[in-house]
Formats: C-alpha cells, structure tokens, sequence
C-alpha cells in the first residue's frame, strides 16, 4: 500500500475516533464552538474516505477509457476537501449567528475541557504524520488533508481557550464569537487548495521556477541547437513535459535519441516525488515559427 494511502487510513480512523466523543459532549453541553469542532470532524471522516478513494483510482494504469490515466481524480478531491470545508464553516457561522441572539446557556463544561484537549493533542499528532508523508510524496491530495486537520488544530486550541474563558467568567457570548472567527479561518485556509486544485485541473503550467530549470537544462545541452514550444502540466502526482528540440541536421537518428534520453534523465530528476512523461519533438530545423501558428490557431 502506497504510503499515501496509509496516510488517508489513518486519518479516517483518526476522524471516527474524534467525531464519537465531540458529538457526545457537544450535544450534551449545548456548546456552538465544540458542536461546530464536531460537525467538523465528521466531514473529516467523509473527506478521508472520499481521499482513499481518490488515490486509490489515481494509481489505475491507463485502459482504453483513460489513455492518461486517472491522475486528475487527485486535484477533483482537493477541490471537493476545499468545498467541503468551506460549506461546513457557512453551517459553523450560521449556527454562531443563530446562537449570538438567541443565547443558551452550556453545560458540562468540565467535560467539554477535557475533550478538547484530548482532541488537540490527538490532532498534532496526525498533522505532524501528515505533513511528513505530504514532504515526502508531494501529494495534493495528502496536502489538502494535512491542511484541513491543521485548520482544525488551530480551531480546537481556540475552543478549548474560549471553554475556559467561559467556565471562570460565564459569559456564554465567547462561544459564540469564537464560532464566527472558527468559521472566518476555514473560508481563508480552504481558498489556496482550491485554488491550486482548479488550475491542476485547467492544465495551468508549472510554477516558474520550475519552468526555468527545465530551460537551463536544454539551453546547457550541446547536442542540440535551440528549443521551442516547451508545455508543461501537472494531473495530480504526474507531470507532463513536452518540447521541441532542434538538432544539426546532419545527427543521426541514433545520436538524436540518445540525447534525447539524457534530456529526459535530466528533467525526471527535477522531479524525484512525481511520475514524469516527457516527449521531446525532435526537429532536424527550427519550425518554431510554424508551431506559433498551429498553435495561434488552435
């Protein structure tokens, strides 16, 4: 088993455990901030799921249906884990909102406390394992997720505050007010996942330093001449790379190819945690002129 996928089982069990014991006692103490931290929690659990799905589709060999394969389903779930957190911080403000005038009074607090605590130190722990296997992989998908429990660490540590604030003063407005900041949070914390998601999934290029080392890298190749018409791509943990290199006419096929293969060798390298396709368009001439308007056309 991929070690992204580990890391989705883990933070599916994780979630279970969490959403069992928010639920319980913020039904129980009536609290807007733990309820909020709860609901939360269960869409972790549903976003994990949904992630394990997605990662195990995205490593299906290409078939007839999928000549790429399946590696947009990765940047799809980062785009529905942004959505779904932003939906559930909507639900969190209404019910802030909702609460803020029509105030209720909590109880078991001493419980709530203790909840919350237990939920903040179980919560580093996977967000610590997330963001290792995330480093390692470069996966957006475990990204998003390391992200979304990191969100909820944040959350977690100020509800238990706003809970302790509570039970020495007994002003029940700091629950409420918590939940519109809990909720504010999540809104800006899911915007760069979707974000970088959506243009995954418009094919956007790599970032430009990216591009740059793989320019250095054919302009620092003598054995060819000029480039053109270099594109780039990502589709969840591959990378796509096409380029046209200019040769000397007078190179054989054989040389042409083995250059060719040191170019390719040199670009995967770039890219140690990806799946790389490159294709390189060997060109005895430069017809960069010629592609400008094939592709003007397009």
């Amino acid at each position: 088993m991929r070690l992204e996928k580990k890391a989705t089982v883990v933070s599916t069990s994780v979630a279970a455990l969490l959403v069992l014991i928010k639920m319980t006692v913020g039904v129980l103490s009536g609290s807007i901030a733990v309820l909020a931290s709860a609901i939360d929690s269960f869409l972790d659990l549903l976003v994990s799921l949904f992630n394990f799905f997605a990662l195990n589709t995205s490593e299906k060999a290409p078939d007839e249906n999928f000549n790429f394969g399946r590696g947009k389903i990765e940047p799809l779930a980062a785009v529905i884990v942004g959505t779904v957190i932003s939906i559930s911080a909507l639900f969190i403000l209404y019910e802030a909102l909702i609460k803020i005038f029509h105030p209720r009074e909590m109880a078991y607090m001493t419980e709530s406390i203790l909840v919350m605590l237990v939920s903040i130190i179980i919560t580093a722990l996977l967000v610590v394992f997330l963001n290792h296997v995330a480093k390692k992989t470069d996966n957006l998908v475990i990204k998003a997720d390391a992200l979304h429990y990191k969100t909820d660490l944040y959350s977690n540590g100020a509800v238990l505050v706003a809970l302790g604030l509570i039970y020495y003063t007994g002003e029940q407005l700091i629950d409420s007010i918590l939940g519109v900041a809990i909720a504010i949070y999540m809104i800006y914390s899911a915007m760069p996942i979707i974000k970088e998601g959506v243009l995954m999934l418009l094919d956007a290029a790599l970032p430009e330093d990216d591009i740059k080392k793989i320019e250095n890298i054919l302009k620092n190749e003598s054995g060819i001449t000029d480039y053109h018409f270099l594109q780039t791509r990502e589709s969840g943990s591959h990378i796509f790379i096409s380029v046209h290199a200019v040769f000397n006419i007078s190179i054989s096929l054989y040389d042409a190819h083995l250059v060719s293969d040191k170019l390719e060798d040199a670009m995967k390298k770039l890219f140690n945690n990806k799946k790389v396709h490159i294709i390189i368009h060997m060109d005895p001439y430069d017809d960069s002129e010629i592609n400008e308007d094939e592709a003007g056309n397009r």
